[in-house]
């Protein structure tokens, strides 16, 4: 009988083994796709983000062409990460995971699958993105971003918006407008990608989390690109 139990109780721990390594497998594919999705997109300086746009931004997001259609909801949506540099003008951080919604999405992009790069411009924008639903251009500011080596042409809605954001289909990378859009952090992706429940507010803003060995990759992606730059976080 006890030899019964003993082979129920290993097969019951190998099974929550295996679910919890497919749960951190998912996040970490998610990294990995984000990373990838960037360095595509610095790659063409001609077409990329600016990078005095860059330097100026104290977080990154990224949705890795997840933009789909939800059916029969006549929305869209995506799963996403946000890094942000540490108390704003630091090293670069450890990521929060994040869904991004909204019925204007799909006309926005086609409804097609597409990556989604957008960055936080200051402070103000970042303590806004640790809130539970926040929605963009209501909530937070947001503009599509401007493309090029500089920022020389960017409007002045642009460089005073608090989100920038970009979108890339097909090879054909230009800003695009995500006002409309929910953007909610996903915190049961990140107690998956921790380990346990962790706050966005303590990821992104107190820097207060180490960064997981598979988000290393990403941030020195994001290092290459800019390695100094943003605006340091008040303590309020």
């Amino acid at each position: 009988m006890k030899t019964v139990w003993l082979v129920i109780v290993c097969l019951a721990a190998a099974t929550c083994t295996s679910v919890v390594a497919a749960d951190e497998s998912k996040a970490v594919s998610q990294l990995e796709k984000a990373t990838s999705v960037l360095n595509e997109v610095m790659a063409t300086p001609d077409k990329a983000i600016p990078g005095d746009l860059l330097n100026k931004a104290v977080c990154v997001g990224i949705v890795p062409a997840e933009i789909r259609i939800a059916v029969g909801i006549g929305g869209t949506y995506g799963r996403g990460v946000l890094v942000c540099r540490r108390h704003g003008n630091g090293p670069w951080g450890a990521p929060s995971l994040f869904r991004l919604g909204g019925a204007n999405i799909g006309f926005q992009l086609g409804g097609k699958a597409t990556d989604v790069v957008f960055l936080v411009m200051n402070a103000s924008g970042a303590k806004k993105l640790v809130a539970d639903d926040v929605k963009l251009g209501a909530d937070a500011s947001a503009t599509a971003g401007p493309v090029g080596r500089t920022a020389e042409g960017a409007t002045d809605a642009q460089l005073h918006a608090e989100i920038l954001s970009y979108s890339r289909t097909k090879g054909l990378f230009a800003g695009v407008s995500l006002e409309g859009a929910v953007f909610k952090q996903d915190a049961e992706n990140n107690r998956k990608l921790y380990g346990h429940k962790v706050e966005p507010k303590q990821i992104l803003i107190e820097s207060s989390v180490r960064t997981p060995v598979a988000a290393r990759p990403l941030d020195n992606a994001l290092a290459k690109y800019s390695p100094r730059g943003g605006a340091p976080f008040s303590r309020s």
